[in-house]
């Protein structure tokens, strides 16, 4: 199913179905959810998910698994084209697919499954040749790496509010002390209380974000130089080397090793 809305079958009894859409570059998808839980892949472009547990960004290659009832908003980075496969809960747990949003590589097989998926009937023939396709995606996809492309949202409010708004204008510039004065509470506790709530330090959620928020620049068109001084690196080079650490790429190379894959 191609450029459809995936509500007009959710309830259709199969336990997988598939569509793929391409949407323009800024496009926004507002707050929803899916009875099943969806794999969305990016074939191209880079995609940017928000929800109340995090953020994710999903460069071309590369799905995210977003489990059933999960309120999430989808942000496009360049032009995209996308390929989804929505599996109901039961199936998903069955195959042991993640309890939670997660970034997961995607093999050459998986990349073909998603493509041949889309172009199967929604009510296919059970116990045929595309019900046996769809499960063979279903068991591909829970044999995926997780990937850490993502920067988790702390429960309490304060720091949750902050942090979403760091999100938007993300920025190295950004310091432990000014968040915890923002946050109304000491260097120590900001610190601790951070720590145990993101499971990661406020230097390396800020990176993190800093380097989610390159992938959908990069992905529009931005050049490094552009995106390094945008972010508050001290240099293209210096971001390059973070890049690098992070996604085991230069950035000027890691979009286009993923759409070469």
């Amino acid at each position: 199913m191609r450029n459809t809305r995936v509500i007009a079958y959710e309830d259709i009894p199969r336990d997988v179905v598939a569509t793929g859409n391409d949407y323009p570059s800024g496009t926004v998808l507002p707050s929803h959810t899916h009875k099943r839980g969806q794999c969305l892949y990016a074939i191209t472009g880079v995609i940017t998910v928000t929800s109340g547990e995090g953020s994710w960004a999903v460069p071309p290659r590369r799905a995210l698994w977003i489990p059933a009832g999960v309120a999430h908003v989808v942000h496009m980075g360049g032009p995209v084209s996308t390929r989804s496969a929505y599996i109901l809960p039961a199936m998903a747990a069955k195959a042991g697919l993640p309890e939670r949003c997660t970034v997961i590589g995607v093999s050459s097989l998986l990349h073909a499954l998603l493509s041949e998926a889309v172009d199967v009937p929604a009510e296919y023939a059970f116990g045929g040749r595309d019900d046996h396709l769809m499960r063979l995606l279903v068991a591909e996809m829970a044999t995926m790496p997780s990937l850490p492309l993502s920067t988790p949202l702390p429960r309490e409010p304060r720091l949750a509010r902050l942090c979403r708004s760091l999100l938007e204008s993300p920025s190295l510039e950004i310091d432990i002390d000014t968040m915890a004065h923002r946050a109304g509470m000491s260097r120590r506790s900001f610190t601790r209380l951070f720590r145990e709530q993101t499971g990661m330090s406020f230097s390396a959620w800020r990176q993190q974000a800093c380097l989610l928020a390159a992938l959908a620049r990069l992905g529009r068109g931005h050049s490094v130089t552009r995106v390094a001084i945008e972010l508050g690196y001290s240099s293209a080079s210096a971001f390059t080397a973070a890049f690098r650490r992070t996604l085991g790429a230069a950035p000027s190379q890691y979009l286009l090793l993923q759409d070469g894959a």
